[in-house]
């Protein structure tokens, strides 16, 4: 008969929170004070974690503890788990809660929703829903964190386990990444914007921000002989929204970067050729049927719906 190797390979949770705390802190002495262990019962359950996992997740050395590519995609994967893990704790407390019932189990659900968001979505489209969300799932904690649409952006904030919910710039432009689902909330056009009552706002320069760039139809961008190349680029919408404002500049600006624009800006519809920027939201596949996040996305969804 075979002879099966004793050693149990699975990984427990709280080596995943100590992985977890390494990669936060960057150094073993800082997630031992984080987590109230010893540097050494830190060292030694890492190591006894890369023996399981048959690979190197830290780099030690001056820098501290710097993941490896291994360490970075473990990391991750030790995130989602461990919300995995509250997950199916907070749910199976509100089924028992509701006599296991569909109906009663979502609204005794409680505790944190972690949302990521860009910063027009979180100011604009995220604090109506969160209103429907508290009343309707009192038990429910939003916490929002406002990310920067550049790069891998919120899509990345999810997939590395951070949030359990992004709201993202997705689409045919923006596809959702490989690994998370995801689905359109708004189609919101752009406009062209301009200080109230300039005379020919069009010779004006142009003013612009890192995350509206990615967020273009290039064809029609290329094909506007009228719109310049940027001169200036601010830190956000809202500087842009302020330059124009004060009559510096003028800017083609997404539906939500507009709300609440100043009476001293004005907004013109581009026509029925203007570019468009999908936004949705994303998700991990393990998340998408929790109680908590499927109840967010109803809410956002119920809020398009009415317009």
């Amino acid at each position: 008969m075979a002879q099966h190797d004793p050693a149990p390979r699975d990984l427990a949770p709280h080596e995943l929170r100590i992985v977890v705390a390494v990669e936060h802190a960057r150094s073993f002495s800082g997630a031992a004070r984080e987590l109230g262990l010893t540097q050494s019962a830190v060292s030694h359950s890492v190591r006894g974690t890369e023996r399981k996992l048959g690979a190197v997740l830290f780099e030690r050395g001056r820098r501290g503890a710097v993941p490896t590519p291994a360490g970075e995609r473990a990391t991750a994967h030790a995130r989602r788990v461990l919300r995995l893990l509250e997950t199916l704790a907070a749910e199976t407390r509100a089924a028992a809660g509701a006599g296991d019932t569909a109906a009663g189990s979502a609204d005794a659900v409680t505790g944190p929703l972690r949302i990521a968001a860009f910063r027009s979505a979180a100011l604009h489209l995220l604090p109506p829903a969160l209103a429907d969300l508290r009343a309707r799932h009192p038990g429910i904690e939003p916490e929002v964190r406002v990310v920067r649409e550049l790069g891998r952006g919120t899509a990345g904030e999810v997939a590395d386990g951070r949030a359990d919910i992004g709201i993202a710039t997705v689409g045919t432009t923006s596809p959702v990444p490989a690994g998370l689902v995801g689905g359109v909330l708004v189609e919101e056009p752009y406009s062209f914007v301009h200080p109230a009552g300039h005379p020919a706002p069009r010779t004006l320069p142009l003013v612009d921000w890192a995350e509206n760039c990615t967020s273009y139809t290039r064809d029609w961008w290329a094909e506007q002989d009228w719109i310049p190349r940027a001169t200036t680029r601010t830190e956000d919408d809202g500087a842009v929204l302020a330059m124009v404002s004060a009559g510096h500049a003028m800017a083609i600006m997404p539906a939500l970067s507009l709300t609440g624009a100043p009476p001293t800006v004005t907004v013109v519809d581009l026509g029925p050729g203007r570019p468009t920027r999908s936004v949705g939201y994303v998700t991990t596949p393990e998340q998408a049927g929790s109680l908590a996040v499927r109840a967010l996305i109803r809410v956002l969804r119920a809020r398009r719906a009415q317009g």
